[in-house]
């Protein structure tokens, strides 16, 4: 591999290390010396390494690109209540956003679903717009049978008994007067820890948001905090947090040391992350039970993880 991306026929140069086994099954990181021969390795077309079994061919890209792009979601379906077949649901869902891997639907409604973040946010846009037109449907419904009752209280009686049993709305009250924004939690927790944007935006525009955190997926519901505010500022909050997220959706990277084994080990990756820090200010640190991940640029979660891994190897000794 090595010798590969230092070969000029390859549009190549000096390599300063390859990382091979990484956490990615297939994956492998290559640190080029200049940035400049990155870039001309990227956009060259192809790239085959020549092996005895014939030749491999390799996709490459930039060191930060797909860093988030598998997340998980468990759906509720359950509050489609009768009116939906749910199982002709999840095929319709199926067919619309192919790229999601759905689990097998549980007795209870459930259904766990993965894949990118962008068509996990697709699903929840559909779902919402389902949700709305079983409402509107149930509303006109009830609004006939009242026309009905009206004219004839005992045709009324009897249909009652078979009436469609109200959709419980999964629309947060919040939403309803404002506007929705759905971002990957990691990037959420980016932006609003190590992102002065986020803030500046809300007292610029004098809106409040409520956030809810909800695994892999946050969503934010944003409203005017004062009554006499521009209905449009809700809008264009919403534009412009989408778009800033977008940007650091492909801008960072993230690492994850996971807490397992020895007691003593766990502790000395706590200890080294925390002593880091102070120095990676632009590095996101979020500390689980299980595992830490860490969120940042290309080069600091790099620098980040090589450094505590130096720090570990110091302890050790």
């Amino acid at each position: 591999m090595k010798s590969y991306f230092q070969d000029t026929k390859n549009k190549g140069g000096v390599v300063e290390d390859v990382i091979y086994p990484t956490r990615t099954k297939g994956v492998a990181y290559v640190i080029f010396k200049e940035k400049k021969v990155a870039e001309n390795v990227i956009r060259k077309k192809e790239h085959c390494l020549t092996r005895k079994v014939g030749l491999m061919h390799l996709t490459v890209s930039h060191f930060n690109e797909k860093v988030f792009s598998s997340v998980r979601a468990i759906l509720d379906l359950s509050i489609f209540g009768s009116q939906v077949i749910l199982e002709s649901l999840v095929m319709d869902l199926k067919k619309k956003i192919p790229t999601l891997c759905f689990s097998p639907l549980e007795y209870n409604g459930r259904i766990s679903v993965q894949g990118s973040f962008l068509a996990i946010k697709r699903l929840k846009e559909f779902l919402l717009l389902k949700t709305s037109s079983l409402l509107e449907k149930n509303k006109s419904f009830i609004s006939d049978g009242e026309k009905r009752s009206r004219q004839s209280p005992r045709r009324s009686l009897r249909r009652s008994s078979n009436s469609v049993e109200p959709l419980r709305p999964s629309v947060p009250e919040t939403a309803r007067n404002g506007e929705t924004l759905v971002l990957d939690t990691d990037i959420f927790l980016y932006l609003k820890k190590k992102s002065r944007v986020y803030e500046s935006t809300l007292k610029k525009f004098h809106v409040l948001c409520q956030e809810r955190v909800d695994g892999e997926i946050t969503t934010i519901c944003i409203k005017n905090a004062q009554d006499g505010s521009r209905p449009n500022n809700e809008k264009l909050v919403k534009e412009y947090i989408e778009k800033y997220s977008h940007a650091l959706h492909s801008e960072l990277r993230k690492e994850t040391f996971v807490l397992e084994g020895k007691k003593n080990r766990a502790k000395n990756i706590k200890l080294a992350c925390e002593q880091l820090s102070s120095r990676y200010l632009q590095v996101l640190i979020n500390f689980y039970k299980t595992h830490i991940d860490i969120i940042g640029s290309s080069s600091d979660t790099y620098l980040f993880k090589k450094e505590v891994m130096e720090l570990m190897r110091q302890k050790v000794r």
